[in-house]
């Protein structure tokens, strides 16, 4: 069982939700070492105590349970499979926790080769964007060894408040492919819902006090939806990084031999959003698909 005295945390990746991830780990007393490709990003927990690395291979020579939270499946096999990845270069019996959303194939990958060297890792994919990082209420989707995942639950307590083994490794990565599905297609219906309630004179705000604690009710709805209504567009999810989520999932539907005509459909409107500029904004900002 990982406990702060007998473990060294090195965290890859403090972007929108990373940071705070990080933030809720050092809080309760975990020596931490970061890496991101952006410095400045992690500035504040710099500030707060950790330790800088310069490179992946560096947090590997000096953390024993290596986190990661970065965008795409690109970023995860360099850095866990490159020359100078994780599995190449950190000690034997460590921990690597995969927390970003990539694609289960990937995960299977990583594992293989982790094991050949006595390495322990375990897919740990999140859902509840920046809210649920930034008050530790975060969704984790966990798949690897059933044994692995309980030595580090502790650290998975300190970052979210549904934690649910999924099965062998991968199998957080999958489940995780059903929650963007879900989401994808939801995210039309709360828009198509809002652009609505607007075109028939309604008060929208009014309309969302109905219509969240009904049958209609989701986490979207909830929160993204008066983000929609206040012009904020600013990211707890990048549409970058849902659109790529939407490929994973769709190209893993094809394999499974199946139809998903609703994600086909949403992944479609994100791809276009991003041709107008808005790759770099919240997924809520589908919303301006209704209003170019």
């Amino acid at each position: 069982m990982v406990t702060p005295e007998n473990t060294v945390i090195g965290f890859i990746g403090t972007g929108v939700m990373g940071k705070s991830m990080a933030g809720h780990l050092m809080a309760a007393g975990y020596p931490l070492i970061i890496y991101s490709r952006t410095k400045e990003k992690a500035g504040d927990l710099l500030e707060k105590g950790a330790d800088w690395a310069e490179t992946p291979r560096d947090v590997a020579s000096k953390a024993n349970v290596i986190i990661t939270m970065v965008g795409y499946p690109s970023d995860m096999e360099e850095i866990y499979l490159g020359e100078n990845g994780l599995v190449n270069h950190v000690k034997s019996g460590s921990y690597l926790i995969d927390m970003t959303t990539s694609a289960p194939s990937l995960a299977v990958k990583i594992y293989k080769a982790a094991k050949e060297r006595g390495i322990r890792t375990i897919d740990a994919p999140v859902s509840g964007g920046d809210v649920g990082a930034k008050e530790a209420r975060l969704s984790i989707m966990v798949g690897g060894e059933e044994e692995d995942v309980e030595a580090i639950r502790p650290l998975l307590n300190l970052m979210g408040t549904n934690i649910v083994y999924q099965g062998k490794a991968g199998a957080g990565q999958h489940t995780k492919m059903c929650n963007q599905i879900a989401i994808a297609s939801n995210m039309i219906g709360v828009c198509e819902a809002i652009i609505y309630a607007e075109k028939a004179g309604l008060n929208p705000e009014s309309v969302l006090k109905s219509i969240t604690t009904g049958a209609a009710g989701s986490w979207s709805l909830s929160n993204l939806a008066p983000r929609m209504l206040n012009g904020n567009f600013e990211p707890g999810f990048y549409i970058k990084h849902f659109i790529k989520d939407m490929k994973i999932a769709l190209d893993e539907a094809e394999h499974l031999e199946m139809k998903v005509p609703g994600l086909a459909l949403a992944k479609s409107l994100y791809d276009q959003l991003a041709e107008m500029g808005e790759e770099n904004s919240g997924t809520q900002a589908l919303y301006k698909y209704w209003k170019s």
